[in-house]
């Protein structure tokens, strides 16, 4: 069995162990085939087609999994942008976490209220249909439900949308490898846009539990001898030599970290002359621009959006290879939602605290709230709705210059 990568190793060569270390998603050939007819068929259009990767990934403990290691994402933000790169006239392929938001159904899946309180039972037109009356919807959702519903069928009726899901971070990893290289055929009208949350360290599968790990006593065979010698209690993959003692009741788990593949699919998996755009999330704000022009520098691809944890509704950071290098996008104040996770007194810390010390830019240089494209009609704006239109104009850019240079 492969051994993990380690740092030394090529990043040709950790993709090649990394990948002979885990089996292929038994989905995998299914969604290939679905894929490649999807891309295929908005080739033929000439239309640009975005990858969208939502939701977290799982890192499983056990080959048999019932337990796993896994983050908060619920998907927001990739099913959002989803949307509005509909919008923008985007084929989009969905990568997504299975059971985490959708494009559309989101506005009712995960809502504050149970989609059932959004009907009702309207009265029966006759004492014969008593039983039988027609289920309606409150008036007052009326006007919302038929404008996503309308999007939802639109996107259907012409082909613009692919739902692919998976569940574990090596899922994720053959997924992205093989669309990546199933989009080849777009060429610079393919966009990546990288919103999963992917774990950063697994277990290799030759240093996985195949059964669930136990927490409590052996059990005893007929003869009252134990069934399982002590010295196979899984721990994590720690050494043998290393183990605590058997009688402890902690679960100690040596993890390896996730190989950066991104290198790869820039240089490699991608279609020549397609953007490829990844996020970074952090905590703490005075680590934020350094650690996505970190990035941007060691994988050398197009634009890192960066955001906080406790901002990330309401303003997100561009950082980019070239001039202005970092921009600042923000949700104007009066049409910010409310969050319950969010910290509005926290909004421009990170642009105030860089890494280097360095003073924040004056509104109107590269910082400050970002406002083209409101809506003053309605309130709670969504950030997502200032991150395509911008992120349309930069691919647009990309590809026109690729056109210069063929």
């Amino acid at each position: 069995m492969a051994s993990a990568p380690t740092h030394e190793m090529t990043p040709a060569e950790a993709e090649s162990v990394y990948f002979n270390n885990y089996p292929p998603p038994k989905a995998l050939p299914k969604h290939e085939a679905l894929a490649r007819a999807f891309i295929n068929y908005h080739v033929e259009d000439n239309r640009r087609l975005v990858l969208v990767t939502s939701g977290g990934t799982t890192v499983p403990l056990e080959n048999q999994t019932v337990r796993f290691i896994d983050n908060f994402s619920a998907g927001t933000r990739g099913a959002t942008s989803a949307e509005y790169f509909l919008e923008a006239g985007y084929a989009v392929i969905f990568l997504h976490r299975q059971f985490s938001l959708l494009p559309y159904s989101r506005h009712y899946s995960h809502s504050t209220n149970c989609f059932l309180d959004f009907m009702d039972e309207a009265p029966p037109a006759s004492n014969a249909e008593s039983d039988h009356g027609r289920i309606v919807v409150h008036s007052e959702y009326q006007d919302q439900m038929r404008d996503v519903l309308r999007k939802y069928r639109h996107a259907k009726k012409h082909n613009r949308l692919l739902l692919l899901p998976f569940t574990t971070v090596s899922e994720y990893l053959f997924e992205l490898r093989s669309l990546a290289t199933l989009m080849k055929p777009l060429g610079p009208n393919a966009l990546f846009y990288l919103a999963a949350a992917v774990s950063d360290f697994f277990i290799p599968s030759d240093r996985m539990s195949e059964h669930k790990i136990q927490s409590s006593e052996l059990p005893q065979n007929l003869n009252n001898e134990e069934a399982i010698d002590p010295s196979d209690i899984y721990t994590g993959g720690i050494p043998q030599e290393t183990k605590p003692p058997t009688h402890s009741k902690k679960l100690i788990i040596d993890l390896d970290p996730v190989p950066k593949f991104l290198h790869q699919l820039v240089d490699g998996w991608a279609p020549d002359g397609s953007m490829v755009v990844s996020f970074k999330l952090e905590t703490d704000p005075n680590l934020l621009v350094y650690k996505a022009r970190t990035a941007l520098q060691r994988y050398a691809h197009h634009l890192v959006i960066g955001n906080l944890l406790s901002t990330r509704k309401w303003e997100v950071v561009f950082v980019t290879p070239e001039s202005p290098y970092e921009r600042w996008i923000r949700v104007p104040k009066s049409k910010r939602s409310k969050s319950i996770s969010g910290a509005e007194e926290q909004v421009g810390l990170a642009e105030a605290k860089t890494a280097g010390g360095s003073a924040a830019p004056k509104n109107g240089e590269t910082g400050g709230d970002y406002q083209q494209g409101q809506d003053s009609s309605h309130e709670g704006m969504e950030i997502e709705a200032l991150i395509i239109p911008e992120l349309v104009k930069l691919h647009s850019n990309m590809i026109a210059k690729h056109g210069a240079q063929a």
